[in-house]
């Protein structure tokens, strides 16, 4: 189910997709509808993505991106500071992508696409989840930020340049990890793998950093998944 969330405030249906019709034989059956409050190209195709991939059903409301409709009150009620996106299950709201993931496996996941509890395993899954945003995401959205900020006159390359060469470090140290391993912990695709590819997603598209053969085999196995290419559609 997708819908529109405007500055007119209107929720406008646009197509029931097959896809949100879809119950696995797990946990999925009986869970709240997922809402996933979605603008393309944001954090949100990390939960898209990772629905696709556990065949959860789902309704995404597309959300007006502007920062005038971000900065109302009525968006500010669902995103404090008026970022996107949003999830909600019946009651619960989350407006975190980490946490949204964390809880979609733990709650309708069954064991899929992460390790187990208290497992060496699981402890690398989070240890990559983590660094995926808080450490290779952050200065990719301070490059976004600082040219949204500032006018092209009034813009740093000394600062531009500090937060690229960040990025380029964490792309070559993806690049060893990579090169005996075709997903980030280990042989088999996890959920690590969402939240590390939506991150090379930004990567590509707004800083010049280059990927190693490694990183750039693994980002092609990523974007060859059915599940990143829903996810990913309107972007």
């Amino acid at each position: 189910i997708v819908s529109y969330v405007s500055m007119d405030h209107s929720f406008q249906a646009i197509n029931l997709t097959k896809q949100a019709l879809q119950f696995s034989s797990g946990p999925a059956q009986t869970h709240r509808m997922l809402t996933i409050y979605h603008a393309p190209l944001t954090r949100s195709v990390r939960i898209l993505w990772l629905c696709e991939e556990l065949a959860l059903p789902y309704e995404k409301q597309l959300v007006d991106f502007s920062a005038e409709y971000r900065a109302t009150p009525q968006w500010r009620r669902m995103n404090p500071v008026g970022k996107v996106p949003v999830m909600t299950d019946g009651d619960l709201k989350l407006f975190e992508s980490g946490a949204m993931l964390q809880y979609v496996l733990e709650r309708y996941g069954n064991g899929r696409l992460q390790a187990d509890p208290g497992s060496d395993a699981q402890a690398l899954f989070l240890q990559w989840c983590w660094f995926a945003e808080a450490t290779f995401a952050r200065p990719v959205g301070e490059i976004v930020n600082h040219r949204r900020a500032f006018a092209k006159a009034d813009r740093s390359d000394a600062v531009l340049k500090e937060m690229s060469d960040r990025v380029q470090l964490c792309c070559d140290a993806l690049e060893g990890e990579l090169s005996n391993r075709p997903y980030i912990v280990g042989g088999s695709f996890s959920a690590a793998d969402i939240m590390m590819g939506y991150t090379i997603m930004l990567v590509e598209k707004v800083t010049p950093a280059t990927l190693g053969s490694h990183l750039a085999e693994y980002w092609q196995r990523l974007q060859s998944r059915p599940g990143f290419q829903a996810a990913t559609a309107d972007s």
